[in-house]
């Protein structure tokens, strides 16, 4: 079996048409076409209902979930072989959340030391995209909060984050106007998508309040206290976003502001190479310094 032609197959996976996985590839349509066609032959079944739709068939089905495993060995197999030779060569997929995002730059210049030939490909989103791409396989591992439902991911202990509510100095009087998470409600609020933990959480305090407040959602974290300028409102960012001085926290106090964030890795997970496994070292050794 091609290790190109299975590479196609998985393309056509993940971009959903013959034509978008051409173009990811830089490959001719025909060239699509012809690669499936021999993979067919070779294994001896349909992968794909002929038509224009990137259809599986009930066989295609089957081998499609079985894919990403597949090239997973190969490629750790491959990497191995390399190894051996002193071609240490290769690409690292990683995942973050925006606020662990700033710790990778350190890490990526030590692990450069040592493998200055490994790519190192970095996927920013929330815990809840990042565990998507760990399922697809297009991330190696991710650091993100700790998932809620854990059956089938391993989760590394990193640090904690810490919910902040802000508010603008430009609308922000003595006498302290906010007093309490009720006091909340009166504000419309900017916040993480729904899909984010810290929404999660944020939720999880207001859930004994009668109302609820207006949600503005920002899908970039860091960027939400940009938006609380313009007229009274509040921010809910997380504890290591770095604050202009025209923001101030407000000080309240939550009954579970803490989110702890760490590694996340699928649990089937047999394939993580030398390299990999360095590149977490050194995410961990940046930690325990601290």
């Amino acid at each position: 079996m091609n290790l190109k032609e299975v590479k196609t197959f998985q393309a056509i996976l993940r971009e959903g048409t013959f034509s978008k996985a051409a173009q990811k590839l830089n490959y001719a349509q025909s060239t699509i076409t012809n690669h499936i066609q021999k993979l067919e032959n070779e294994i001896g079944f349909k992968l794909f209902e002929r038509g224009w739709e990137a259809k599986l068939t009930d066989s295609g089905e089957i081998f499609a979930k079985e894919i990403h495993s597949l090239i997973k060995h190969w490629d750790f197999v491959l990497e191995q072989s390399k190894a051996i030779e002193k071609e240490e060569v290769g690409t690292i997929n990683i995942g973050a959340i925006e606020t662990a995002a700033t710790i990778l730059p350190s890490t990526i210049s030590q692990f450069r030391e040592i493998k200055p030939n490994v790519t190192c490909n970095i996927t920013v989103g929330n815990t809840d995209t990042l565990i998507n791409l760990l399922d697809s396989g297009m991330i190696d591992f991710a650091i993100g909060g700790k998932p809620y439902k854990e059956n089938g991911y391993s989760f590394i202990h990193l640090y904690e984050e810490e919910i902040s509510v802000i508010f603008s100095k430009k609308y922000y009087q003595d006498p302290i106007t906010i007093q309490s998470l009720n006091d909340i409600t009166e504000y419309p609020v900017f916040i993480g998508g729904e899909n984010c933990l810290y929404y999660t959480k944020f939720e999880e305090e207001l859930s004994h309040l009668d109302s609820k407040p207006f949600y503005y959602t920002v899908s970039q974290i860091l960027s939400i206290p940009l938006y609380i300028h313009n007229f009274p409102s509040i921010g809910v960012v997380l504890s290591s976003s770095k604050l202009s001085d025209n923001i101030v926290k407000v000080p309240l106090e939550l009954k579970n502001p803490f989110i702890p964030i760490g590694i996340i890795q699928k649990k089937d997970n047999k394939y993580l190479s030398n390299i990999k496994k360095l590149f977490l070292d050194l995410i961990r050794d940046s930690f325990d310094r601290e």
